[in-house]
């Protein structure tokens, strides 16, 4: 939209003047009090624009300005939810203005808001009060390396790149046995056979490969930060402090992102958006993907109870990521373990700070209570619990896949 500019009353009142002084200077013959007058005069042909145009445009991250021809100086105010307004001057060449904000958010950002207005040489005129805004951004989930997590050991498919226990086709050895019509000719241990006194052959026999699936369930029915203050949705979640939805996202793109590495393949289901499943599959495009879901997963109205869990692939594991704020989450659990399914519940609540208010302070505890009685419930029913925000999540969950290995062997 293109400014309005007005003059200010000093570029008509100093002309007035000097036309004043010039006059008297001429009428009693003084030079001197005429050449004053001068400059005043000359004010009034002094700070028009020459051109008119937008002088600001906003991205997320920058501001650019560029107010035209006869601008001197550009007043900015930069605004956005969370964080202080910031004001500056600026002139009015064509430059770019940085606009950084720094927020341990992730997901759908507030627009950056610039109130501006532009004034020409000597202030003597300026434009209306215009505001323009940023395009919305979306931020995606970081990660963090992770060596070892829990995969399905019922693996699908006739190749792929993981070892299975069953026999097969592969690359593992498994033992060396006479030949038998269903073992094929390209598995020959010659060595093996010419060791032997009669006729008999011998092959080699492996273990068959296959695809491990994982799907990742996202609980954003309710997004809750540190603050208790802010539970109750009418104060607004700070900008430097991860929520449990923040959370969520970075452990479920830090898992997703190393079983795909693995060569495994990982879906997406999110509880709150009512969207389809992420079909499980492989590969950097469908993790480019993936991540985006995570970053657009929110809550959506008020927290409804599912008839049934997501779609889930015969033989995969699951992974939970949840505030374990409700007994949902507990009947969740229940029915993929009821169809089968090996679960994972990964605990996104970010670390509550205690409150003054004796009336908050007691509603934490019940509800820490009541998080402190699920979890030893899904201990029991032989459920891995593991907290995202305690100290190096990475090596609980490779601790998890070695004793899952382990009795696995010992059977």
């Amino acid at each position: 939209m293109t400014p309005t500019w007005a003059s200010h009353p000093a570029r008509w009142v100093c002309p007035c003047v000097g036309l004043v002084l010039g006059g008297v200077g001429l009428i009693f013959g003084r030079a001197d009090v005429a050449l004053l007058g001068v400059p005043l005069v000359l004010l009034m042909l002094v700070g028009w624009p020459t051109s008119h145009h937008e002088a600001v445009t906003v991205r997320p991250d920058a501001v650019t300005v560029d107010a035209g021809g006869g601008t001197d100086v550009v007043r900015l105010r930069l605004t956005s939810v969370g964080h202080k307004p910031a004001e500056l001057l600026v002139s009015g060449r064509p430059q770019i203005v940085g606009a950084t904000r720094h927020s341990a958010r992730t997901g759908p950002q507030p627009a950056l808001v610039v109130d501006w207005d532009a004034h020409g040489p000597c202030l003597l005129t300026h434009s209306g009060a215009l505001s323009s805004e940023s395009e919305p951004e979306v931020v995606l989930p970081s990660f963090i390396p992770l060596e070892l997590v829990p995969q399905s050991y019922r693996l699908r498919g006739l190749t792929g790149p993981i070892t299975s226990a069953r026999a097969g086709d592969g690359f593992e050895l498994r033992d060396v046995h006479p030949f038998t019509p269903a073992d094929s000719l390209r598995r020959i241990d010659w060595k093996a056979t010419a060791r032997q006194s009669d006729d008999s052959v011998w092959v080699k026999g492996t273990y068959a490969t296959g695809e491990a699936i994982a799907m990742l369930i996202i609980d954003s029915r309710d997004e809750v930060g540190s603050d208790l203050h802010a539970w109750n949705a009418l104060v607004p979640l700070r900008v430097d402090e991860p929520t449990s939805l923040d959370l969520a996202r970075h452990a479920a793109a830090s898992i997703a992102r190393r079983l795909i590495e693995a060569g495994g393949r990982v879906g997406l289901a999110d509880l709150a958006t009512g969207r389809r499943t992420m079909t499980p599959t492989t590969g950097r495009r469908h993790l480019s993907r993936l991540m985006y879901a995570l970053a657009l997963s929110a809550p959506v109205g008020s927290a409804i109870r599912r008839v049934r869990p997501p779609y889930l692939p015969a033989g995969s594991i699951v992974y939970l990521f949840t505030t374990l704020l409700d007994d949902e989450s507990l009947r969740l659990v229940h029915t993929m373990k009821e169809s089968g399914h090996d679960v994972l519940v990964v605990d996104t609540l970010p670390v509550i700070r205690p409150a003054a208010e004796t009336n908050l302070a007691l509603a934490w505890r019940i509800v820490r209570a009541e998080r402190a009685a699920r979890i030893g419930f899904l201990t029991g029913e032989q459920v891995p619990v593991i907290s995202w925000i305690a100290p190096a999540p990475g090596r609980r969950l490779a601790a998890i896949e070695r004793q899952r290995r382990g009795r696995v062997a010992g059977r």
